[in-house]
């Protein structure tokens, strides 16, 4: 098993990766974090809920891609929905309200950017719950996920391996390298790549993922430091897949009880691995990163820091968005699926620039840590969008569907035919505050302005016909918080903070809803973390309630208007543990509750208004849970037990249609190989459970986790 200490407070210099044999220490929580400040505050000084995914930590639980690893996050719940890869439902919020970044930087909304990317290019997964405007900017509502690279360490010439193979035909195989070119300077590259016939088992639905990562630090000297860094990601899902169409129970031939309807809808057994989207449809991303980060140590406490991005992706999403179950008729005696098509694509480009200065010392005795920055940049996102309607395609039989072509002629899209072609600018001034008003007692501040312009033309492909506007937005989010160490190894925290977002992603919004203003979001957080018992026990826990005002909902006086005016909210608590009673025996467990609900939404049915008030959002479950036992027997072989739960959710805001919770087991067997390398068995989902994972676009169409499968890896430090 591969093993790292806890991140640096330098991020271009993380700790060495060494094998080590049994379990490791809990992290410590006097180790800094990236995602939850700009200022030099540890974990524990930091008024917020934070998580944090170690290499080690992904390696231990057996996750591979992005989704396994953001569902493995306390309180959180992930799916792979093809135009979403890796969507996360976080604190009864989800898709756009949590921002993925990458090394600190949000690029675009999660649902435009996010892929389902190989685990082995980071460092670190550093989850931020709640909102992060003030951080971030628009969106970061329910909080922020930020994925942090490898880096270079200087002075140290180490190889890393990973290779695996397992059930549906998948094999991975992975390996980095970092290389001492001088004292003063070093590089890493890491490379990935994984294919399987299908990671959910299900009928031509073949997956490929590589990725390519390098970085060179040159550090002249103690005061500066200067990172450059390129990443490539690219991925291709063959033949869309968009989950299980739910049927009547009359025609199921091996009903389940994942799924409970009150029109009677349910998911069949017998229909587990069907995919009815056409031959031709596909999925796929192929994206690129360069950015530099130059360090400067001034004097008397005083730093700066500029920070440079450039991104470029293309994106494909040729697929049946829409599948629809239809009762035995002529022709079908077991009944169809009928289905509608669409053919999107993302040409994206986009540019970012961020400088800060901070100063850490004294006023008045007192210690103060604060920083003052400007950020800028630039987007140029171009989308082909066309959709066919229901019924474009064949209709299939739902038992054999048999394999039909996906449509090429535009002539079929026929319920739109568009091209956006926007361009975002943003610019902001942030600062941040930290002042001891004792030793034990902190006080934590942070504002930030957002200056956000879009220039959007949306451009009819058939007639050419073209329509602009041109939004602009202003916003303002701030954070207080407060933190209290009542004792050597206990912590007291409390926050208030707000947070804005648009009705929907700004690059993907239509002319009608980016002419409304942002919604805005508010919470308060209080919790305690706590450590000890010789560094061999951390708990943290929070409560929270979350409130989002001015979502989309129907015009009281005329339903067949739109307006501005529900709103959403979640409360719920969260706890987390990191024991190790014994040397031999590490525990670690995480549980949340979730009490989420439109506080006030009503929709337009059929033509009539109808109230979803004190309803429960979609995809998110009221409770999840998370427990790990590792056990190392004679310093060498190691036992792993993980229990992941689950509750039930709702695919639609109607509440008619709710997926059941379930409980998940896996378990693993590490063995070392020589002094270098260990050998890994692991089972996934050894029950064998039926359940869903998440919903997809239509309400009845349910994605069905993965059944039971094995893998063997062997990971070598070198």
């Amino acid at each position: 098993m591969l093993s790292r200490p806890a991140p640096p407070d330098d991020q271009n210099q993380p700790s060495a990766t060494v094998i080590v044999q049994g379990a490791r220490t809990p992290a410590a929580l006097d180790a800094p974090t990236g995602a939850g400040s700009r200022l030099p505050l540890t974990i524990r000084e930091t008024p917020a809920t934070l998580e944090v995914l170690t290499q080690d930590e992904l390696q231990r639980r057996g996750l591979r891609t992005a989704r396994e690893a953001f569902d493995g996050v306390v309180g959180a719940i992930a799916g792979n929905v093809p135009g979403n890869p890796a969507v996360v439902s976080l604190r009864g919020f989800a898709g756009s309200a949590v921002s993925i970044l990458q090394d600190g930087v949000r690029v675009s909304t999660s649902t435009v950017v996010q892929r389902d990317t190989n685990l082995w290019h980071y460092d670190r997964i550093e989850v931020l719950k709640g909102p992060a405007s003030v951080l971030y900017g628009e969106g970061a509502l329910a909080g922020v996920i930020n994925k942090v690279t490898r880096k270079p360490v200087l002075g140290e010439r180490a190889a890393d391996l990973l290779i695996s193979g397992g059930s549906f035909g998948t094999v991975y195989g992975a390996g980095g390298v970092n290389l001492p070119v001088s004292p003063a300077i070093a590089i890493r590259a890491d490379a990935s790549y994984r294919r399987s016939d299908s990671l959910y088992d299900v009928d031509r639905n073949a997956t490929r993922s590589a990725g390519l990562t390098a970085s060179a630090l040159i550090k002249p000297s103690d005061r500066l430091s200067l990172l450059i860094a390129i990443d490539h990601f690219e991925d291709r899902y063959d033949s869309s897949y968009q989950g299980l169409p739910l049927i009547s129970a009359r025609y199921a031939l091996d009903p389940s009880d994942a799924v409970r309807s009150a029109s009677g809808l349910v998911a069949d057994r017998s229909l587990r691995r069907r995919n009815y989207n056409p031959r031709g449809a596909w999925s796929g991303a192929d994206e690129t990163t360069i950015r530099s980060r130059l360090d400067w140590t001034i004097g008397d406490g005083w730093t700066a820091a500029l920070d440079l991005t450039g991104y470029t992706a293309d994106r494909a999403f040729l697929l049946a968005d829409t599948q629809s179950f239809a009762a035995p008729g002529a022709g079908f005696p077991n009944g169809s699926i009928r289905q509608s098509y669409q053919d999107f694509r993302h040409d994206q480009h986009f540019w970012n620039t961020r400088g800060q200065v901070a100063r850490d010392g004294r006023i008045a005795g007192m210690r103060h840590r604060m920083t003052l920055g400007a950020e800028h940049n630039g987007t140029h996102f171009v989308s082909l969008r066309r959709q066919a309607p229901l019924g474009t395609l064949p209709a299939l039989d739902l038992r054999d569907p048999g394999v039909i072509a996906a449509p090429t002629s535009p002539a079929v899209f026929t319920s739109s035919d568009v091209t956006f072609d926007s361009r975002l600018k943003q610019t902001a001034l942030f600062a941040e505050d930290a002042v001891n008003l004792t030793p034990r007692w902190l006080l934590v501040g942070g504002i930030r302005w957002d200056h956000i312009a879009l220039d959007r033309v949306t451009i009819q492909n058939r007639s050419g016909a073209r329509e602009g506007h041109a939004p602009r937005f202003d916003p303002v989010s701030w954070r207080a918080g407060t933190s209290w160490a009542a004792t050597p190894g206990i912590t007291l925290y409390a926050q208030y903070t707000t947070a804005v977002s648009p009705v929907s992603s700004i690059l993907l919004a239509s002319i009608a809803n980016s002419r409304f203003r942002l919604t805005h979001g508010r919470a308060v957080e209080a919790g305690f973390k706590v450590s000890g018992w010789g560094g061999r026990a951390t708990v943290t826990g929070a409560a929270y309630h979350i409130v989002q005002s001015d979502i989309l909902t129907r015009d009281p006086t005329d339903p067949s208007l739109s307006v501005q005016g529900g709103q959403q909210s979640s409360r719920g608590v969260e706890l987390s543990a990191d024991v190790t009673p014994l040397p031999a025996l590490r525990l670690t467990a995480g549980g949340s509750y979730t009490n989420a609900r439109y506080d006030r939404l009503s929709e337009l049915i059929g033509g009539t208004t109808v109230n979803r008030s004190g309803n429960r959002p979609i995809n998110v479950p009221d409770t999840t849970l998370f427990a790990s036992a590792l056990y190392t027997i004679a310093h060498r072989v190691t036992l792993g037990g993980h229990l992941r739960h689950a509750g039930g959710f709702f695919t639609d805001t109607a509440n008619s249609i709710r997926v059941t919770g379930h409980a998940l087991v896996d378990a693993s067997l590490s063995v070392p190989v020589g002094e270098h390398a260990t050998l890994t068995l692991r089972g996934r989902n050894l029950t064998d459970r039926f359940y869903g994972e998440y919903s997809g676009y239509p309400t009845t169409n349910v994605y069905i986790g993965a059944p039971q499968s094995f893998d063997i890896a062997l990971s070598a430090r070198l």
